[in-house]
């Protein structure tokens, strides 16, 4: 009877066996998962300035003059979205954009909105998404993005003592999740990490960065994340870009930005519109 038993047990002894390794298996997968908390999200309702302030700067030798409070329309929501646009305005204005050294632009007959939640929104790591889209895309001059910038940077608006690090050293580094260049991208954005060269105003734009087919006039939601020593790069969830290694380059707080820019004198007539209809911020539990 006991040998009969024992021979019973050592038969059913595979099965338990299995069963117990299929959980272990489920509870490490389980771990290793990403558990992610929300801890900003605007989908704008309203332009909350708890949330955003506009920013007025010249910076890359930009046309567009950007102005506040949605001036010419620059800055709407309505029906849930956030418009941001750039508008030939017609005739040529003074503009009060400076750049960091103190230079002002010129005159100018286009204007545009740029928003960033420096000193309202800042976090550090973690992962970003917008839902955006383009109305239209490909045309020459056409510079709108969306992207991260470390909150120790210190161009204007500075308005804490701590703001006096020079682009794109530690504290003032650049991550571009979505950038369309107009010129030569139709159907096309780019997405990437700027590379410091370890100088101030010393960057290397390209060797990070990587250009990724998309229907920019529809919506996608564009996000960059820190997976471990990387920064993954998603469109519509699926990683499509990854700077390896380069996630530790950006131990600071960062805030982002959501703008609309002219990048060279080709003509244009009418507004162009990036159209948002979320942003978000998640942390890792």
């Amino acid at each position: 009877m006991n040998r009969i038993l024992i021979i019973a047990l050592m038969a059913f002894m595979p099965f338990v066996i299995s069963c117990n390794s299929g959980n272990k298996k489920s509870e490490k997968e389980t771990a290793s998962n990403d558990v992610w908390e929300v801890d900003f999200f605007d989908d704008f309702d309203t332009f909350n300035p708890d949330n955003w302030q506009d920013q007025r700067i010249w910076v890359n030798n930009e046309e567009q003059c950007y102005v506040p409070d949605g001036e010419y329309g620059t800055r709407e929501v309505s029906d849930g979205t956030l418009k941001i646009k750039v508008v030939n305005i017609g005739e040529k204005i003074d503009c009060d954009n400076m750049d960091k050294h103190g230079n002002q632009h010129p005159e100018t007959q286009y204007v545009a909105g740029r928003i960033v939640t420096k000193n309202r929104k800042e976090f550090v790591k973690g992962k970003w998404t917008a839902r955006l889209r383009l109305h239209g895309n490909g045309e020459a001059s056409m510079f709108p993005a969306w992207w991260i910038l470390g909150a120790r940077n210190n161009e204007p608006p500075v308005q804490e003592a701590d703001e006096n690090v020079c682009w794109p050293l530690t504290g003032s580094g650049e991550i571009d999740i979505f950038e369309h260049h107009g010129d030569h991208q139709k159907d096309k954005y780019t997405t990437g990490a700027i590379k410091s060269l370890g100088e101030c105003d010393k960057g290397d734009w390209r060797s990070l960065r990587t250009d990724i087919p998309a229907t920019l006039n529809e919506y996608h939601e564009y996000s960059v994340e820190w997976e471990g020593s990387d920064l993954v790069f998603r469109l519509d969830g699926k990683e499509v870009h990854r700077n390896v290694g380069q996630g530790d380059e950006y131990p600071e707080p960062m805030f982002a930005i959501l703008n609309y820019a002219k990048i060279t004198d080709s003509p244009m007539e009418g507004e162009w519109v990036m159209e948002v209809d979320w942003v978000k911020h998640e942390s890792r539990k």
